[in-house]
């Protein structure tokens, strides 16, 4: 459903004209009798943990005890 409103009116009323659009209005302001502005809300990407789960491989085990070699590199050996 189509609203217009005047650029006064969407002043004063700029939150709930938001909210209205974010709830699928189609919400128009206009100047004078002219629309001039379409108000649009921006579809949001919902965050999801695990999308890449199974996808990337298996990656290191950091409890696993380091080999001989591998921990007298970390600890500085030369």
């Amino acid at each position: 459903m189509t609203h217009q409103f005047t650029v006064h009116a969407a002043k004063t009323n700029l939150s709930k004209l938001i909210e209205a659009a974010l709830a699928g209005d189609d919400i128009v302001i206009a100047k004078g009798n002219k629309p001039v502005v379409r108000l649009v809300a921006i579809p949001q990407a919902k965050f999801k943990i695990g999308l890449l789960e199974g996808q990337l491989g298996s990656g290191p085990d950091f409890f696993e005890p380091m080999d001989e070699p591998e921990l007298h590199d970390w600890e500085g050996g030369a």
